[in-house]
């Protein structure tokens, strides 16, 4: 995966065999994805490469992702249960995501039209960052394992994920890791899942 997001924007993510091809997805939807830099940078935000993909920050915080897909591109928002949207423009990334959290485009042409309801989005996106507002934790009746509670405390970016997704992907991974006894194995099994909690699967997805 990419390391500098720069990158991103002529290459690709670096997940797939399609990198540094005219076959990835960056390719189709390249205007918009950097109409969508743009008004990122604009509004003062840190551009960071995380989990492949150009993710912006504030205050400390991740703010927001970009993302390109073979039938669409988006911006993710993270800590969306904070967000108002009087415009309207944010939706579901699934059936079972919580909360609306993402701008879907299938033309790059959209970004613009929608600029100042994504500058308002990502403004108070960053006044939550700096006050340290956090999102109301969902209730559940999950008993996490002991090693996944140490990992999510010392990790603020896995748990920022791991609270937003839905409860039935928070049970899987709860499910998964008990399934065994073992405290290494338990340790080990986050460690691969992180990528895939911090893309909001559950643990049987791929």
């Amino acid at each position: 995966m990419i390391t500098d997001p720069t990158e991103y924007f002529a290459k690709g993510c670096g997940r797939c065999d399609h990198f540094a091809t005219p076959h990835c997805s960056t390719r189709q939807w390249l205007a918009g994805l950097l109409a969508l830099r743009q008004i990122a940078l604009a509004m003062g935000l840190t551009e960071t490469a995380k989990w492949g993909h150009p993710c912006y920050m504030h205050a400390g915080r991740n703010i927001c992702i970009i993302g390109a897909f073979r039938g669409d591109f988006r911006l993710s928002f993270m800590n969306a249960a904070l967000l108002s949207d009087p415009e309207g423009v944010l939706e579901r990334q699934g059936a079972n995501t919580q909360h609306a959290d993402c701008l879907r485009f299938t033309d790059p042409a959209a970004v613009t039209p929608l600029e100042p309801a994504i500058r308002a989005l990502m403004a108070q996106a960053m006044r939550h960052a700096e006050a340290g507002t956090l999102p109301p934790k969902v209730q559940t009746d999950l008993t996490l394992p002991d090693e996944l509670i140490e990992a999510l405390d010392a990790d603020p970016d896995l748990a920022e994920a791991f609270h937003a997704l839905t409860p039935g992907r928070q049970r899987s991974w709860a499910l998964h890791l008990t399934s065994s006894a073992n405290p290494a194995t338990r340790r080990s099994r986050i460690g691969k899942g992180r990528a895939k909690i911090i893309a909001g699967k559950g643990a049987t997805e791929r």
